[in-house]
């Protein structure tokens, strides 16, 4: 399993009892929570997408920093955040995406009337075409 592991950091807000969260490692990955539990939740998920999306950019994936190495603001705190690549890109592969397609308005009149579900119908041809067999 490809786990990864960042240090965040946690710092209060003044004005309540939520959390801003910033990974020192990842400059632009940043979230927040009204509390402790959402910022930490946030701060999983914000991680995951973000090493995801550098993934897909074809970024070099930085060292995580040292604990002893990272400088927190006055009355911040760090927490490490655990990414489990794996179970990451299997969610972002299963994700559904919208295609437009264009076809004869009678052609699609037709294929309503007939009850046809364009989706299931469109993902089975193109598993066809391309030599898939079964679910992927």
């Amino acid at each position: 399993m490809d786990k990864r592991m960042y240090f965040a950091v946690f710092e209060p807000d003044d004005e309540s009892e939520g959390y801003t969260v910033t990974f020192p490692d990842l400059p632009g990955c940043i979230t927040e929570g009204d509390s402790f539990e959402e910022a930490a939740a946030n701060a999983r998920e914000a991680l995951e997408l973000h090493l995801w999306g550098m993934e897909q950019d074809g970024d070099d994936i930085p060292t995580p920093s040292k604990p002893e190495s990272i400088t927190t603001p006055p009355g911040a705190f760090l927490v490490p955040v655990e990414a489990w690549m794996d179970l990451v890109r299997n969610e972002m592969a299963q994700q559904s995406v919208n295609t437009m397609v264009t076809m004869p308005r009678w052609l699609k009149e037709a294929a309503q009337q007939a009850g046809i579900n364009f989706s299931q119908l469109l993902q089975e041809v193109v598993k066809e075409r391309l030599g898939i067999l079964g679910p992927r």
